[in-house]
């Protein structure tokens, strides 16, 4: 489920890390009318589902955003965390954790070792292949199928999308009615990346209508933590290794910041419940984000205040520009996340790089 294409030569520094006309509306415009837009759920917002004793399963459970999800989950709950479990080191982890770990693909659709009743499905596995046939089948066919398969039996489906559907806007402000359109085409190791998740949420809703199944759709910015990084952690590693970061624009004069939005783990967690109570029929619709908007030039000079590693830039529109979500909806409806980015970048370099900051530095330096 958690496939990752290997990166092509050259290209920008994530490569090498990674390894209506004048004329008038066109026919059938109109039928535009007909349909309505995604829901935003029912009016106000309903209590979270309470999560405590419940049956849950947690899709992509050896990915960066689900691994330690499933975790926290399985504290209070029982898990089932679904995933192909290549790296036994993982699934030795996850189950020392409380997660019962349960083969699955969804490339192929097999799912038969899946439990037979959960109460709740969180679908976070994603393939990433970069080969269109297999990532259209896991992405899209997979949804379809976990969708079917606990047709009327879960009591909530949790889709989880990404800001990577919107189509590139890189000053403005995105709320869930803006634009779709292929923004992660521009990095080649990515390149079925927004394609395959705008499908998938077609998939989704489609599941919802056809199988009377509540659904959340939730659009994911940047995720990051202590677990497994994410893009700061990344941007960390290639000041480390002496290796400029991509930021958007032609040059350093020309370029605004490159901002995003951070929702660290301990948010992610968090907010599952809220998620899970706005679940409806047609599908709900929300960005999935944090408030603050900093940039990846701020993260940097933060990552450069703990460590004392200096950061460079490398300007190109070869790169993605900036994703700043609208999250009124999000924070009517389900709440607002909760951890201060600067405070959950330090802690995320501290569990994972602990040795890079300056204080370790320090130590290590003769007086």
């Amino acid at each position: 489920m958690s496939d990752t294409a290997e990166a092509p030569s050259g290209g920008t520094s994530y490569d090498q890390l990674a390894g209506a006309t004048a004329a008038g509306p066109p026919a059938g415009a109109g039928d535009a009318d007909e349909y309505p837009e995604a829901s935003k759920g029912v009016a106000g917002r309903r209590g979270p589902i309470d999560l405590v004793d419940r049956t849950l399963l947690v899709t992509g459970v050896t990915g960066q955003v689900a691994h330690p999800l499933a975790v926290a989950l399985a504290r209070n709950n029982t898990v089932y965390g679904a995933a192909r479990f290549k790296d036994a080191t993982l699934r030795e982890e996850l189950t020392a954790a409380g997660v019962r770990a349960t083969p699955a693909d969804l490339v192929t659709g097999e799912l038969s070792q899946l439990p037979e009743r959960v109460e709740f499905v969180l679908h976070f596995g994603v393939v990433k292949s970069n080969r269109w046939t297999v990532d259209l089948d896991g992405n899209v066919g997979g949804t379809l199928a976990l969708a079917e398969r606990y047709a009327g039996i879960a009591r909530a489906f949790l889709h989880c999308s990404s800001g990577a559907v919107y189509a590139p806007d890189h000053d403005g402000v995105l709320a869930e009615d803006h634009a779709l359109g292929d923004s992660h085409a521009v990095w080649p190791f990515l390149h079925t990346y927004s394609v395959c998740k705008i499908a998938a949420e077609s998939a989704a809703r489609y599941a919802a209508r056809r199988f009377a199944l509540p659904t959340t759709i939730a659009r994911l910015n940047v995720p990051y933590g202590p677990t497994a990084g994410g893009l700061p952690d990344y941007h960390l590693q290639m000041m480390a290794a002496g290796m400029a970061v991509p930021v958007y624009g032609e040059s350093e004069a020309d370029a605004t910041p490159t901002r995003y939005q951070l929702l660290h783990d301990d948010d992610i967690a968090a907010m599952i419940p809220g998620l899970l109570a706005v679940a409806d029929v047609p599908a709900t619709v929300l960005n999935w984000a944090g408030p603050e908007t900093p940039s990846v030039q701020e993260w940097c000079a933060e990552l450069t205040a703990l460590t004392g590693i200096p950061a460079t830039f490398e300007y190109t529109k070869a790169t993605l520009g900036s994703v700043v979500m609208d999250l009124a909806t999000l924070h009517e409806r389900v709440g607002r996340a909760e951890v201060p980015w600067r405070e959950g970048v330090r802690a995320m370099v501290t569990a994972r790089h602990p040795q890079l900051l300056r204080v370790a530095a320090d130590a290590r330096t003769p007086a």
